[in-house]
């Protein structure tokens, strides 16, 4: 019976009438078009973009170097150089972040034990030439400086999830 129904169905072409019925539907509704560059549609307070590396209050850059971030990321986004310094603390010389292999996953992020490395909410960016999918130290801490207190906000309010 079953085989009989499904032969007079396709007979029929019912599937193909209901497309077009849904389509006629949707036609002379009214259309929702986002114009982007001057309306924005909401982002997700958690959304997660761009890499930034933050200094502390008084100045010095936060990364210890322990280079889990860079062990963590799945896509081998993450280069990290160190070296000592004199009053025995080790700091980075490189921290190179690929943008073309970045999944944008958050990992560096959770696995920084003192929140240096975390991920704006910047969606916006492009490169003109193939070197500038590298951000290296001086660029990442640039992007930290200037959206360091838009990212204090964000951690604060994130916070309760953690």
């Amino acid at each position: 019976m079953g085989k009989v129904v499904s032969y007079f169905k396709s007979l029929l072409l019912l599937e193909l009438l209901g497309g077009l019925g849904l389509t006629l539907k949707y036609l002379f509704k009214p259309k929702y078009t986002l114009m982007y560059p001057m309306e924005k549609t909401p982002m997700s307070p958690r959304f997660r973009g761009v890499h930034a590396l933050r200094r502390y209050p008084n100045g010095e850059e936060r990364c210890i170097a322990c280079k889990l971030c860079e062990a963590v990321c799945p896509a081998l986004a993450i280069t990290i150089d160190s070296e000592q310094r004199a009053d025995g603390t080790r700091r980075t010389t490189r921290y190179d972040i690929d943008l073309f292999k970045c999944i944008y996953c958050g990992f560096c992020e959770e696995s920084c034990p003192v929140d240096s490395i975390v991920e704006t909410h910047i969606h916006e960016y492009h490169f003109d030439t193939r070197g500038q999918n590298i951000l290296t130290k001086p660029q990442l801490l640039a992007i930290g400086d200037r959206l360091e207190t838009e990212i204090a906000e964000r951690r604060a309010a994130d916070a309760a999830f953690r």
